[in-house]
């Protein structure tokens, strides 16, 4: 097998991983606070453990440092919308609302990033909103509120991937990863006290340790979904081209919802507009890539954040 083969090969299981991410934070009973602070615990703790994330620690600026753990908030911010999503409506809908991140990545990049914004995609915006339209309608009315608190986390994945392109090439990605998440963790400890008076449906008690059941999925959710895939796609995105990258990554909502099916049935819970919505969704999501610019790919740790976003700049 040739190394660009064996890669596609890498990152679509590195995919596979990440679509998996939705069918746990169904079946994980803690709510999304907990939840969420649990897995960034343990992957920050273990990246901790790690003699290099120390060496790139000594040798970031302190400037560089305060922004990676800002953006780690983001990703903190991301993930906890993104569980309660799943919490609120099924991992279906909540991975079909992380699609919509691509159409809130083309409205803000060109602003963070200070290139040229582009027409065709903003026209790429606008051919999501009949799926949007249908994928509303074709789900009960009691898991509206997830669709809208999906999109949310869509918008966080666009600011803090938007963000992070502006860092690119500064730190170690283990390093960055390890600040970010454990950032993030500080930052989720200190909202808990307030979650329940500004988002109750996202709260829960969060220094109780989970039972054998959660724990389990836990420790798959952290190792299995999120540091195995990463440091797997580290590998895989050196031997090919941000193109087919970036077409695999937006495989991710579709994967999920498989599993969901598969899984868990929720197709019973959901109609056939629902269905044709995400049909339109992810065909616009699947063209992205054609009307981008081919970039090279430099900032392999938004995966690990992001569960799968926007990997080329």
């Amino acid at each position: 097998m040739t190394p660009s083969a064996k890669a596609h090969w890498q990152i679509h299981l590195c995919v596979l991983l990440w679509g998996f991410t939705a069918i746990l934070g169904k079946v994980i009973t803690l709510q999304a606070l907990p939840l969420v602070w649990w897995r960034m615990l343990l992957v920050a703790a273990t990246l901790l453990l790690v003699p290099r994330v120390w060496r790139g620690l000594r040798a970031m600026p302190r400037r560089l440092l305060l922004s990676y753990a800002g953006i780690g908030v983001l990703v903190a911010l991301h993930w906890l919308t993104f569980y309660g999503a799943i919490k609120l409506s099924n991992a279906s809908v909540a991975a079909t609302c992380m699609a919509f991140a691509t159409v809130f990545v083309a409205m803000i990049e060109p602003k963070l990033a200070h290139r040229k914004f582009s027409r065709a995609e903003l026209a790429l915006g606008v051919a999501v909103l009949p799926g949007v339209a249908l994928v509303v309608g074709g789900i009960p009315d009691d898991m509206r509120i997830g669709v809208l608190v999906g999109a949310v986390s869509a918008l966080f994945v666009a600011l803090f991937g938007s963000l992070n392109k502006r860092l690119v090439d500064h730190a170690d990605p283990l390093t960055v990863t390890a600040v970010e998440l454990g950032a993030g963790t500080i930052a989720l400890t200190v909202l808990a006290p307030l979650m329940p008076l500004v988002f109750p449906a996202l709260a829960g008690p969060l220094f109780v340790l989970p039972g054998a059941h959660d724990a389990g999925y836990l420790l798959l959710l952290a190792f299995a979904c999120t540091l195995f895939p990463f440091a797997l796609s580290l590998v895989a995105l050196r031997h090919m081209s941000a193109f087919s990258a970036q077409l695999a990554v937006n495989l991710e909502p579709i994967y999920a919802i498989m599993l969901a099916i598969v899984l868990l049935s929720e197709q019973q819970e959901l109609s056939t507009r629902f269905y044709l919505g995400v049909a339109i969704i992810l065909a616009a999501v699947l063209v992205h890539p054609l009307i981008a610019r081919p970039r090279r790919i430099r900032h392999a740790e938004t995966l690990a954040t992001g569960e799968a976003r926007d990997v080329t700049e």
